[in-house]
């Protein structure tokens, strides 16, 4: 037995835009949860992204499969009451909106709370709710860049950003686990919680490698590219044929065996200037041109069943297009009208039919307004 809809017979009212909120509603959507997703009059704005779904966006069908779409102009009177009887009826209460947008409305923890004494409400803010930090917009680039992690990415030469949008996925994750955490609370006391989880808070935990480094170690964390600055060999190294192969050596029986059944030095494990790893990154360059020495000798295949072979931590260096036909992707796909987008599956796999099917805006508004009027 597997998982398969736990979360059936909850409900959720998400008031939700772009990224970090979307993403942890649809993990709740996957496992089960009822999700109302309250858009403005003109939407969602992550709705134009981009066009790839026959005019519409694909990376908000990523984010929205199995939820519905009900447009509400909360600073109406009658779209107000509406949403507080929705609230009133709901398990969760996820939002993501600047702080105080809706607490100006009359919708704060306190009425909140009042009006349903079991709600899990959860806010996503950028830096918190208090200071003047919290009047800073907070997107995924920016927050990479305000906790840190840009300073730790890159090359020497040039900072940059996640290729990926980190910071609204790690908070949308973070969001969903601490949902569950309050649901299991909630089933002992009968009682909800007020949440609010900030984005620099989720990447400045994540960042406590580097931070710690800083701290309590001599070795200042410093861009490195694909190397990394504390460990030594740990990164991507060309082949004959010119692609680029990674490997990442952890502790010194992983040396000691790579030294002997890759390299074929295992005099380089009897080194002193290799013999622990604080001593191969002081003599990095001395280790990479053994490794580079050999390595140009290989193409990219046969040096990965060597490296296999030796039971040495490897992987290929791939592209987009190579993992769009890795033969380890588990795909999905989302229905978007009478567009379908072909997308990676989530991860943890379940035993119901993935939700598929994208909400257009507005499409539930009026079953919406029928039921909770």
């Amino acid at each position: 037995m597997g998982l398969n809809r736990e979360l059936d017979g909850f409900v959720v009212v998400s008031v939700e835009q772009a990224v970090a909120a979307p993403y942890c509603s649809l993990l709740l959507a996957d496992a089960g949860a009822r999700v109302i997703k309250v858009e403005r009059p003109e939407g969602d704005f992550s709705r134009l992204y981009d066009q790839g779904a026959k005019g519409q966006s694909t990376w908000f069908a990523w984010m929205n499969r199995g939820k519905e779409s009900a447009v509400l102009d909360f600073t109406a009177p009658g779209d107000a009451a509406l949403l507080r009887r929705m609230i009133a009826r709901a398990d969760v209460f996820l939002h993501n909106l600047a702080p105080g947008a809706l607490d100006r409305r009359g919708f704060d923890a306190a009425a909140l709370r009042a009006l349903n004494p079991g709600l899990i409400n959860l806010q996503i803010a950028g830096y918190g709710t208090t200071g003047a930090a919290a009047e800073m917009k907070a997107y995924d680039f920016l927050v990479q860049a305000e906790s840190g992690v840009c300073a730790v990415t890159g090359t020497p030469e040039q900072p940059s950003r996640v290729g990926v949008s980190l910071c609204d996925i790690a908070t949308g994750l973070t969001a969903f686990s601490a949902i569950l955490r309050a649901l299991l609370q909630r089933s002992r006391t009968g009682e909800g919680v007020d949440l609010t989880i900030s984005m620099f808070d989720v990447l400045a935990e994540w960042m406590n490698m580097p931070l710690l480094a800083h701290r309590y170690m001599a070795a200042k964390p410093e861009r490195m590219g694909l190397t990394h600055a504390l460990l030594s060999p740990y990164g991507a190294y060309s082949c004959a044929d010119g692609s680029q192969i990674l490997i990442a050596i952890q502790n010194n029986r992983e040396w000691a065996g790579f030294c002997k059944n890759v390299l074929d030095r295992p005099d380089m494990a009897e080194d002193p200037r290799f013999a622990s790893n604080a001593d191969r990154v002081a003599h990095r360059i001395d280790v990479d041109n053994a490794i580079n020495q050999v390595f140009a000798s290989h193409d990219r295949e046969a040096l990965a069943k060597i490296l296999q072979s030796a039971r040495i931590a490897w992987s290929r260096l791939n592209t987009v297009e190579d993992l769009s036909n890795h033969p380890l992707l588990r795909q999905a796909q989302a229905r978007f009208g009478d567009a379908v987008v072909d997308l990676v599956d989530l991860p943890v796999r379940t035993d119901n039919p993935r939700p598929e099917e994208v909400p257009s805006l507005g499409q539930h508004s009026a079953a919406i307004r029928a039921e909770f009027g």
